[in-house]
């Protein structure tokens, strides 16, 4: 018979420690939060921390950096720019992936849950292992490939009809939420590039000044880097700068399909 039941060292312990909010404090929120440490021998746990909102910021990241400073040093997470734009602090918050730096702490209610981005190797805590992701990315070849030299005097220039094509997939940070949302590459992120790396690789197929476009479609015809994508759009519903990888997708089979003709 088969075992569907996760590893021993996989099963969350939901009872795990408990952080009081210190007496007198008011309007208290509760955040269950994912806690895993490698090191221990021990499985992963939720702990639960109380927290006067008043102390700290508006943020979700507010909360967690006034939970480490101040309650428990042994929270380990990512973060950096606070701003929306490095992505660092990507993690799954009350069941999306969002960025803990622009998720505001009421909107979510009296409980937040925070769990690491689903699907990944997780380092500690809040932490995933990104290392496949960025990989796919390299592969991806994210840099200018041209053949012409370039004009001794001055930049390769594009109109601006041409750079507009290429603004918004330009504006990804990386932060793996759209991969990390996506079903087909929870089952196949060792073959299926995904939406992230995805988009990146559409950015220098439409890019006008790049001399790599055939190279770049030959790269991804596959029936696993590019195809594995069925169109659920969890990547473009979760993106915290409004971009649409599920199109990028759509778009490079496009090409694909016009390449033949």
């Amino acid at each position: 018979m088969a075992d569907f039941r996760l590893p021993p060292n996989s099963r969350i312990n939901r009872n795990g420690r408990v952080h009081k909010a210190p007496p007198g404090a008011r309007n208290v929120r509760t955040f269950r939060v994912y806690r895993f440490d490698p090191d221990s021998g021990e499985g992963p746990r939720i702990d639960s921390y109380e927290l006067d909102p008043k102390s700290c910021g508006p943020m979700v990241l507010d909360a967690l950096i006034q939970i480490k400073s101040a309650v428990d040093a042994t929270l380990t997470f990512r973060r950096s720019c606070r701003e929306g734009i490095c992505g660092s602090c990507a993690m799954n918050i009350n069941g999306v992936n969002r960025l803990a730096c622009t998720t505001a702490m009421a909107d979510l209610g009296n409980e937040i849950k925070i769990y690491p981005l689903p699907h990944m190797p997780v380092v500690k805590d809040l932490v995933p292992d990104l290392t496949n992701f960025y990989a796919q990315y390299a592969s991806v070849r994210p840099w200018l490939q041209t053949r012409t030299p370039a004009p001794p005097d001055r930049e390769r220039l594009q109109s601006k009809e041409d750079q507009e094509k290429i603004d918004r997939p330009a504006a990804c940070i990386l932060c793996a939420c759209c991969s990390t949302a996506c079903p087909s590459y929870w089952w196949n992120s060792d073959r299926f590039l995904g939406p992230a790396a995805l988009l990146a690789a559409y950015r220098w197929i439409i890019d006008s000044r790049d001399e790599a476009t055939g190279e770049r479609l030959d790269q991804l015809e596959d029936p696993f880097r590019l195809y594995r994508c069925h169109t659920i759009m969890n990547c473009t519903d979760v993106c915290p700068k409004d971009l649409n990888p599920a199109r990028a997708i759509a778009e490079i089979k496009k090409k694909m399909v016009e390449r033949q003709h």
